[in-house]
Parts: C-alpha cells; sequence; structure tokens
C-alpha cells in the first residue's frame, strides 16, 4: 500500500513529521527517498505540523556547533557550523532559517541566511547605507498590500538606525529606515526617523524585534525599561512604557496568539506576563511563573539579570546558559486554550563533553529540504 501511495499524500504525512523522523523516513525505500526530494513539503498550503524547536548558538565565537532541541522527543541534537567561513551571531528565526550577522558589532552591517540542517548559508545585498550596530526587526509571511499573514514564502527585513559616516567625516546616529524585500531581493530606503529613537535604538535596543498587526516592537535593554515601535504603513514612531519599568531584573517581548506579551522578572525572585493589545497602551497581567519553578531556574544565584526569553503561538521559553534548565509555558494539545509550565534540562545533560556558555535561543521550524 505505501509503495503506491501518491507523492501529494505522502508528502502531506511527512509534513507532520520533526526533521530527524523525516530523516529517517526518506531513506526507508526509494519511493519515499524519491518523494522526500522531488515534491515540495512546506508550502503555504502545507505548512509543517510540527512545533518550533528551540535552537541554541553561541554569543561568542567559542562554539563550533549550535544545539537544538526537539520539544516533542525532548532530546537535544548537536548541529555543527563548520560550513560558515566565519563566525556569525544570530538574529532572528525566519521559518527554517535564521537571519544572522558577523560576530563583530563594531563592523558595518552584513546580514545572511543559513539553514544549519542542511548548512546552507547566503549573503543578502549589502545594505543602501553604512551602518554599525543599527536594530533589526522581522515581517515573516506577509503581503505587500495589506501587511497581513498570508504569504508564507516572503519575508521582510527593517533596518533602523546605528552608527553611520556623519556630513564631516565624523561618526554620527543614522536617522534612516531601510527594508529588505525577498521578493525583489535588494534594500530599499524608505523614511526618516527621530534621531531621539535612533540614538534609542543603538545603544539601548538588542536586536531581538516583535512584529504583530502591522507593527514592530523592541525593548530597549537599560532600566527602566521601554517599548520603541514602529506603525510600518505610516512609518510612525512611538514609545510604549512598561509595567514596574523601573524593578524588572530582565524583561523580554515575544509574540503570543497575535498579541505582545512582555516577560519581566523582579528581584524578589517573580516573573510575570503581560499582554499588550495591539494599538493600545495597557497592560494586562495573564500569567506568573510559579514559584517552584522559578527558584529552580533561579537556583543559588537569586537573580534573573541574565535570564532571556523566546517565545511562539505554542511555546515560550526563559533560559540562560546552553548548559542550564529550561523554563517553558506550552499549549495543551487539545486543551481548550490552556497552557502548563514545564521544565526542560540543559544540553550538557543530554550531550557529553558540551561546555555551557552564554547562549541566544531562536524557535524556528526545521528543515532539511
Amino acid at each position: 500500500m505505501w509503495s503506491c501511495t501518491p507523492f501529494d499524500v505522502l508528502s502531506k504525512i511527512f509534513s507532520y513529521l520533526s526533521p530527524d523522523s523525516l530523516a529517517s523516513a526518506s531513506s526507508t525505500c526509494k519511493q519515499w527517498h524519491t518523494c522526500f526530494k522531488s515534491y515540495p513539503l512546506y508550502t503555504t498550503a502545507n505548512k509543517p505540523q510540527h512545533p518550533p524547536w528551540f535552537l541554541a548558538m553561541s554569543t561568542r565565537r567559542m562554539s563550533s556547533s549550535c544545539y537544538a532541541h526537539n520539544m516533542a522527543r525532548n532530546r537535544w541534537h548537536s548541529l555543527p557550523l563548520d560550513f560558515l567561513t566565519d563566525p556569525v551571531r544570530a538574529i532572528a528565526p525566519i521559518g527554517s532559517l535564521i537571519l544572522c550577522r558577523p560576530s563583530a558589532s563594531s563592523t558595518p552591517l552584513q546580514l545572511g541566511l543559513c539553514n544549519p540542517f542542511t548548512k546552507q548559508f547566503k549573503l543578502l545585498p549589502p545594505l543602501t547605507t553604512m551602518r554599525i550596530n543599527p536594530a533589526i526587526g522581522v515581517v515573516f509571511g506577509i503581503n505587500n498590500k495589506k501587511g497581513t499573514l498570508e504569504d508564507q514564502n516572503q519575508f521582510r527585513i527593517y533596518v533602523a538606525g546605528g552608527m553611520g559616516e556623519g556630513p564631516k567625516g565624523g561618526a554620527s546616529y543614522e536617522p534612516t529606515l531601510e527594508v529588505y524585500e525577498s521578493e525583489k531581493n535588494k534594500w530599499e530606503s524608505v523614511g526618516w526617523m527621530p534621531v531621539e529613537f535612533a540614538v534609542r535604538l543603538t545603544v539601548w535596543t538588542p536586536n531581538e524585534s516583535v512584529y504583530s498587526q502591522g507593527t514592530l516592537y523592541w525593548i530597549t535593554s537599560a532600566r527602566a525599561y521601554s517599548v520603541m515601535c514602529l506603525e510600518i504603513e505610516s512609518k510612525q514612531w512611538k514609545e510604549v512604557k512598561v509595567p514596574m519599568a523601573d524593578k524588572l531584573e530582565f524583561a523580554s517581548l515575544v509574540r503570543r496568539r497575535e498579541r505582545i506579551v512582555l516577560v519581566g522578572g523582579t528581584s524578589e525572585g517573580e516573573v510575570c506576563l503581560w499582554e499588550l493589545f495591539v494599538r493600545e497602551t495597557n497592560w494586562v497581567l495573564i500569567e506568573r511563573v510559579p514559584s517552584e519553578l522559578g527558584q529552580r531556574f533561579l537556583g543559588c544565584k537569586g537573580s534573573w539579570c541574565t535570564t532571556k526569553c523566546v517565545g511562539s503561538d505554542e511555546a515560550m521559553y526563559l533560559y540562560r546558559e546552553l548548559g542550564t534548565g529550561m523554563l517553558v509555558w506550552r499549549a495543551v494539545l487539545e486543551g481548550d486554550g490552556k497552557w502548563e509550565w514545564l521544565w526542560v534540562d540543559g544540553c550538557c545533560s543530554s550531550i557529553r563533553g558540551v561546555p555551557s556558555f552564554p547562549i541566544k535561543g531562536l524557535l524556528i521550524y526545521p528543515s532539511i529540504c
């Protein structure tokens, strides 16, 4: 029966498999291998059915591999990065790809895309303006006219601020915005921005951005925290205050079900999650980390200062280093909208000989196609 299964049906079944299971399936027989190689498994109408993986990439130059955690199997995998000629720093996921930049933040920005599962890397065209350490935002799966999430094969990359060359040759803040459109494969300058926002995006804003319903959000990296927003259609910038801004030891933004969620921890050992309704300025408390899991995560450190968070519609991960455990808040399967907290052991507990080091976490839908 399986040898006579049409490729479109077989491809639909394959789309439910995680990459490790898919690799095993593709080597089962000639029929399955041919389907895997020649038929599109992931298209707009046929999205991957498995949950995203947590990918850990070093924030330093010391690691020759990255590490991926498959939540469905609770298993870590080591992925060599020997195909990269120079060290890179991860910025954001774009489907099964990773947007990255050179590790040195003092060099002019040059972006690239890589897939650590297939060992592929591609440099994007140079920006229209030379910039050092700008803020970067990603919009994935967009429709050019409506700005909605419709075409899963298109994406845009927004670059704002950064240090550039001043009119007299000295360094100055670059108060402009430019965008890369995947369908055109080129950068275009799309407007100006207030100098104050350019300064704050360059000095105080990490590259993590969140997109929701026509707006890009960045959170500043220094207390008191605040959120910088860009309304894409109007090119308008604004600032949104955050709750307990001067008391949070860490703060991160993630997107959950088309809404923006702020995750922050206080010196009292508590982590809270607030939700922001789009185009509003009021935050609503929606969840707290259970105290026993919070204490397990903190251990003897007693501070949330080095904590980071990454999230998707299916799950949120609080993490620190590769070797330490992670707190995960995820949707319960068939749970009628319910979410649950659980603990995930660090990579070093599964893969021997791996040292613990600072990481940047990404949630991606891995592909070996």
